[in-house]
């Protein structure tokens, strides 16, 4: 973080309590009642219905939600958990069993499925105490306030994250919770909403994150792209200095949003990541899209947001504002159905909808709500089209690779760094890129990236199983290829034709 928030705070807490006394009136509009099923990324992979059928069980301590995980009959026994009260340090402890993990100062969801955590009655808040996913699937967090977690100072907990998932995470649907802090890394806090080391499938929705130097990120460094597939619509992001995200690598949807006070940077698109933002409200704020701290470049694609008295910094090698007029410099497919609010509204739905304790309510859609159109033709196309959205992470990552004689410049490595700056050529028009691993692995679909501007020049080509010598797919240019599930050690994408010198950029590996 590179400003404190806490000096901040006062000023829109004072600027708040003045609106009321003011009598400043809200507009009201006639959300519904919000459905029980989850939305965005989280509906993929199979979706995420939590503890969905199974026991209902009540708790007003941490120690009490962990022994509800606990007390289930394996780690995967669905259960629903409704929370009231204050959850903090000194009623949260580590409790044993053989269907949990846990440990005291932290509500631990770790290496369990089917759980549903739902605040009830006059509120569940985590006070100083973070929520923290790791090597879970299949969790709801609906109606609940977690405030003021800290990595530094005392108490510490969840390494300063309000919620934190991390290592083999899947399908998480996040739901009018508030997330808030008093200041920034200065004061003890990181980040709101964080994801890292091979989380994906998330949505978050109808929340508040407020008054931090970090709204949350979407991988821990430039290394660390197995993440993504993220979704965030209907929430309000306010007071904060940066991240809101940070991504770095995979896919985010970022739409119907809106941004107060986004002191240093917002949405910041890295190291190869792609984002569809549209119909966003962005208002007094700094650099709200773009690739920020970096020379990585990240993409986005954008449509109907609105810009409300915010100012842009110029370009520098670090620095890649997408304003002061942002255009699309990717395309992104989304593989869910959305209704779109307008975004002149999204403000004041957000206002009475998004966060704890409104009633688990939504938009009803009474504002202009639009069907997406068809995606325009971007400026620069870095990826090709249509855009996959295959199952689990790129097997790529992390493997090893060779091929044929390589042109000067070029490494079989740029193919499988999640970096679409980076390519490999053959020496000739014609040639060999394999991808390798240590041990047998299942895969039945590849994506093959060409480099930007080298769009096209793929042209005939076989997927061959390089230990058995069969074709697994023969076909032409680049993309998506689906093939029969094969468990192999060594897949090749053997190029027989193009025109002129093939670039790949990426040669994406999927089980799924």
């Amino acid at each position: 973080m590179r400003r404190a928030v806490a000096s901040r705070l006062h000023a829109v807490l004072a600027a708040l309590a003045i609106a009321a006394a003011a009598g400043v009136a809200l507009p009201v509009l006639q959300a519904s009642a919000a459905a029980d099923g989850a939305s965005g990324y989280a509906t993929a992979n199979g979706g995420t219905t939590g503890g969905a059928g199974g026991q209902t069980v009540r708790a007003t301590t941490g120690t009490a939600i962990h022994a509800a995980l606990c007390d289930r009959a394996s780690s995967s026994t669905p259960i629903i958990i409704e929370v009231s009260g204050t959850i903090n340090h000194g009623n949260t402890t580590k409790v044993s069993g053989g269907s949990c993990d846990t440990a005291a100062g932290v509500i631990e969801l770790k290496q369990i499925s089917n759980v549903t955590i739902i605040g009830v009655g006059s509120g569940a808040v985590f006070d100083q105490l973070g929520i923290h996913i790791r090597e879970a699937r299949n969790i709801i967090i609906r109606n609940v306030t977690v405030r003021n977690v800290k990595k530094s100072g005392s108490p510490t907990s969840n390494g300063g994250d309000a919620i934190g998932m991390e290592s083999s995470v899947r399908n998480v649907w996040v739901d009018h919770v508030t997330l808030e802090a008093s200041g920034g890394e200065a004061e003890g806090f990181d980040g709101l909403f964080d994801m890292k080391n091979d989380t994906q499938y998330v949505t978050l929705s109808y929340s508040i994150l407020r008054n931090s130097g970090r709204g949350g990120l979407i991988g821990s460094s430039e290394s660390d792209r197995s993440n993504g597939y993220v979704t965030f619509h209907h929430n309000l992001y306010e007071n904060i200095d940066s991240r809101t995200p940070l991504l770095r690598g995979g896919i985010a949807h970022i739409y119907n949003n809106s941004y107060v006070s986004l002191h240093e940077s917002g949405i910041n698109s890295r190291a190869g990541a792609r984002a569809k933002v549209e119909n966003n409200y962005f208002k007094n704020s700094k650099d709200v899209l773009g690739t920020f701290y970096t020379s990585e470049a990240g993409y986005w694609q954008v449509g109907g947001n609105i810009f409300d008295n915010v100012t842009w910094s110029a370009p520098g090698s670090e620095n890649n504002p997408a304003g002061p007029d942002p255009q699309s410099n990717t395309t992104v497919s989304i593989p869910y159905s959305y209704s779109l609010d307008g975004a002149s509204c999204v403000p004041d739905i957000v206002r009475q909808t998004a966060g704890a304790n409104k009633g688990l309510q939504v938009s009803n859609g009474s504002c202009t709500p639009q069907t997406p159109t068809a995606t325009p033709t971007p400026t620069i196309t870095p990826t090709p089209s249509p855009t996959p959205s295959p199952g689990g992470p790129n097997l790529s990552l992390g493997a090893g690779s060779d091929g044929s004689s390589k042109a000067d410049g070029t490494s079989y490595g740029n193919v499988r760094d999640g970096n679409m700056s980076t390519f490999w050529s053959p020496a000739g028009s014609t040639g060999d890129i394999s991808i390798k691993w240590g041990s047998a692995t299942t895969v039945s679909r590849v994506v093959i990236r060409e480099a930007s501007g080298s769009e096209g020049g793929i042209g005939a080509w076989q997927l061959v199983n390089a230990g058995t010598g069969a074709v697994l797919k023969s076909g032409s240019g680049a993309g998506a290829i689906a093939f029969t599930p094969t468990s192999l050690s060594k897949i090749t994408f053997r190029i027989t034709a193009s025109a002129g010198t093939p670039k790949v950029a990426e040669f994406e590996t999927y089980a799924g």
